[in-house]
C-alpha cells in the first residue's frame, strides 16, 4: 500500500500539493510522507502547515516564491534547487528570470566570504590599533 493511501485526508492533500507544483512528488518529500506519515503524522502535519504558510501567501505569488527558493537552494548547494526551478517554470518563470536568480546566487556565494572576512579583519585591525 502506498503512503498516500494510508494518509489522513489533510496529509494526502498536502502531499498532492507537491505533485501540483512539481508535476510529481519529489523523492525527499515522498520519503518524508511515507516515513513520518507512518511514525508521527502530527509532526508531518505541523511541518506541512509551516510549508504551506510560507510557500503560499498573499505577499508573494507562487512564481516569485519558487524563484526565491531556487536561489536559496542554489546557495546551499541543495539538489532540491532543480525541483524549485521546475516549479518556477510551471508557474511562469522565464529562462532569463531563472538565470538571473542563478547569477544572484553566485554573487552571494562569491561575495559573502569577502564581505564577512573584510568586516572581521577591519574589526581586528581596529582592536589591534587600540591595543586590545
Amino acid at each position: 500500500m502506498s503512503a498516500s493511501n494510508k494518509l489522513p485526508a489533510d496529509l494526502a492533500a498536502f502531499q498532492n500539493s507537491y505533485a501540483e507544483l512539481f508535476g510529481s512528488v519529489p523523492p525527499l518529500p515522498a520519503a518524508k510522507f511515507e516515513f513520518i506519515g507512518d511514525i508521527d503524522p502530527e509532526a508531518l502535519r505541523l511541518a506541512e502547515q509551516l510549508r504551506a504558510h510560507a510557500f503560499y501567501s498573499d505577499i508573494f505569488d507562487t512564481k516569485t516564491t519558487q524563484l526565491m527558493l531556487f536561489g536559496m537552494l542554489l546557495v546551499l548547494g541543495a539538489g532540491a534547487a532543480r525541483f524549485h526551478a521546475i516549479a518556477a517554470r510551471r508557474t511562469g518563470a522565464t529562462w532569463e528570470e531563472l538565470h538571473k536568480v542563478a547569477e544572484l546566487a553566485s554573487a552571494v556565494v562569491a561575495l559573502g566570504p569577502l564581505n564577512n572576512g573584510s568586516a572581521i579583519l577591519n574589526e581586528l585591525r581596529t582592536d589591534e590599533a587600540k591595543g586590545k
